[in-house]
């Protein structure tokens, strides 16, 4: 039941774990640890899809009320914070590790409902938010190859994550949709990125970037921005076509068949 409809699941798990796979392989094998740069491109690319889109007519989005937009601001700021911590933890993490930490944000949010607005919150939530909790934690005890800066990295993202998560159900307005709340975060993130470049020291040392030239890098760096854009289309899609349950059944799929593909990934370099 959870999964009928299987096209628009299948489209959402194909986008998930190539677009993943496309940034870990920018990331942690061609080592373009630039985080301005890297995410500013990919919420530029976003950005100028989805305006796009808008114009052809091919999505709706509806920007009429300042107010409104002002008030998803914050929300912004912590998009930011989510998109840049992840990329740094990305890179000196495996996907599983950094998988593991960031399916952790369901944590806060679980605590958040059930203790600061009282909410009637299933056992098997409340269970499953204790599992994700004692993984996370556990992880960086188990791990051989401990980086205590992918873990910081990792933990600010959670964070970050996590307030976004809280945000979203705090925040009152209903005239904007997830594609008008996206197109914001997209344009704050591409000014406050590109802002950020240079005083971050990456828009002069990246141009000592080996593979600066590299059709490899071009072609893998245009691949993240398409993936990226595809997996939040779809993603809005699926939300809004199935329940919260399905969507998280749909979720949980994508996140195991990650894991297996890097795994044979890494087998393979």
């Amino acid at each position: 039941m959870y999964l009928k409809r299987p096209a628009g699941g299948l489209a959402f798990c194909l986008f998930y774990l190539a677009s993943c796979f496309t940034n870990k392989y920018v990331l942690s094998v061609l080592k373009f640890t630039y985080p301005t740069l890297f995410q500013g491109w990919q919420t530029l690319v976003g950005g100028l899809l989805l305006h796009v889109s808008w114009k052809l007519g091919w999505v709706e989005i509806s920007l009429c009320s300042r107010s409104d937009i002002l008030s998803w601001l914050p929300a912004s700021a912590l998009f930011v914070g989510i998109i840049y911590a992840g990329s740094r933890a990305l890179s000196r993490l495996p996907i599983p590790v950094f998988l593991t930490v960031h399916n952790a944000a369901e944590v806060i949010t679980c605590g958040f409902q059930k203790f600061v607005q009282k909410e009637q919150t299933s056992l098997l939530k409340v269970c499953s938010s204790l599992f994700l909790l004692v993984a996370a934690v556990c992880l960086p005890l188990c791990d051989t190859q401990f980086d205590p800066n992918g873990y910081l990295w990792a933990f600010i993202h959670l964070i970050c994550l996590g307030a976004y998560k809280v945000f979203h159900k705090l925040w009152k307005p209903s005239s904007l949709s997830d594609l008008d709340q996206q197109y914001i975060n997209y344009v704050f993130s591409v000014v406050l990125l590109a802002s950020a470049s240079h005083p971050a020291g990456d828009l002069f040392t990246a141009l000592d970037f080996p593979f600066l030239y590299f059709y490899r890098f071009h072609g893998s760096c245009c691949a993240s921005g398409l993936l990226g854009f595809f997996l939040m289309l779809h993603t809005a899609k699926l939300k809004n076509s199935t329940t919260s349950g399905q969507y998280a059944a749909w979720s949980f799929l994508a996140k195991p068949c990650d894991r297996w593909s890097w795994r044979s990934f890494a087998c393979l370099h």
